[in-house]
């Protein structure tokens, strides 16, 4: 009953499938309960090469549904809470907020009661069998608005959610951190920046930039193509995870980004021009950009200063951009080349 016993709630997502199967690897003795419901967003054969490993279970569990939460409470006793669970695309919350409320926050809120009830023998007093054990909450840059042209977040920069998903995300990690200073949960947060990467979900920026290029689509671009992102690989993603949660200090948040600011339009060409490289057409594939009307409420520019986790955890990005999004092309070519959504390299 020593080792660890880990909750991890979305493990079938983008980011929660690349962590769980990196975290397997590296920790074979954890046992790791993936926790999902298996929403438009998630796909099972992400972790379909794990399904046979006797340190990994799939639960089929919503957050929203609390007495599920406390039955497998109950029968894990969990020493651990990775938490990925989240709606997360801002185009949805935009025509349908109210899911993302009951997830995001709702479900937020009913992970915390059920460690609070399972690991806390009164306020800021741990059971003796649950007295490391960490809630670790899954966060975005989002939640801190929009920046000028120059300037990055921090740690202390104050919230200003501009989406109906940003805002909720915003009210979870107010939620994690109230446990934190009111009952003495032990917390950390992670506020990372755009991943990207092998299993994403096709709505996507890069994918959905990839996926058309490929079959000859416009590939649409909002507005004028100036928005800012910081690009972290999902890889590098998990390397930040592991180390805050086995390394980082109770209570405190990490930014995490990968130092590659790029406007929406620089993106879109850099991926154009490698597939004019490694699959080449006729015309080049920059050809097929094209620019749509703008979405409600776009926030300019997201960039991150990450000198917290770098200087207190020794956190460096192993991928640069041009590595990562090479790794993130070809992983995406070949799957839509078994998937038949294109005949050719």
């Amino acid at each position: 009953m020593n080792r660890k016993r880990i909750l991890i709630t979305g493990g079938l997502g983008f980011i929660g499938s690349n962590f769980t199967k990196y975290f397997l690897g590296k920790y074979p003795d954890y046992l790791l309960v993936n926790a999902d419901s298996v929403t438009y967003a998630a796909n099972p054969s992400n972790l379909e090469s794990i399904e046979k490993n006797p340190n990994y279970i799939f639960e089929y569990i919503d957050i929203r549904d609390r007495e599920s939460l406390d039955v497998i409470f109950a029968k894990y006793h969990f020493t651990d809470i990775i938490h990925f669970a989240a709606e997360s695309h801002v185009d949805n919350s935009i025509q349908s907020p109210q899911i993302f409320v009951e997830t995001n926050i709702v479900g937020t809120f009913n992970l915390l009661e059920a460690a609070r009830k399972l690991w806390l023998e009164k306020t800021c007093s741990y059971k003796k069998e649950f007295v490391n054990a960490r809630f670790h909450h899954i966060s975005t840059d989002e939640v801190f608005g929009s920046l000028g042209e120059t300037g990055c977040f921090t740690e202390g920069t104050p919230y200003a959610p501009n989406s109906p998903y940003s805002a909720s995300k915003a009210s979870s990690d107010m939620l994690v951190r109230s446990y934190h200073h009111t009952f003495g949960l032990n917390v950390v947060t992670i506020n990372c920046s755009n991943n990207y990467g092998p299993m994403q979900h096709d709505e996507k920026l890069i994918p959905t930039i990839i996926r058309n290029a490929l079959t000859n689509k416009e590939i649409p671009i909002y507005g004028n193509g100036k928005n800012v992102r910081d690009w972290l690989f999902v890889e590098d993603h998990c390397l930040a995870i592991d180390m805050v949660f086995h390394h980082g200090k109770l209570g405190e948040t990490y930014l995490v980004g990968g130092n590659n600011e790029k406007t929406n339009i620089e993106i879109a060409n850099i991926i154009c021009k490698y597939l004019d490289e490694i699959i080449p057409k006729e015309k080049s594939y920059k050809s097929l950009i094209g620019y749509v009307a703008d979405r409600s409420g776009h926030d300019f520019r997201y960039a991150i200063d990450a000198s917290k986790i770098k200087n207190n955890l020794n956190f460096i990005p192993k991928e640069t951009f041009e590595t990562g999004i090479m790794k993130t092309i070809k992983w995406y070519a070949e799957k839509y080349k078994s998937d038949n959504v294109i005949n050719h390299f």
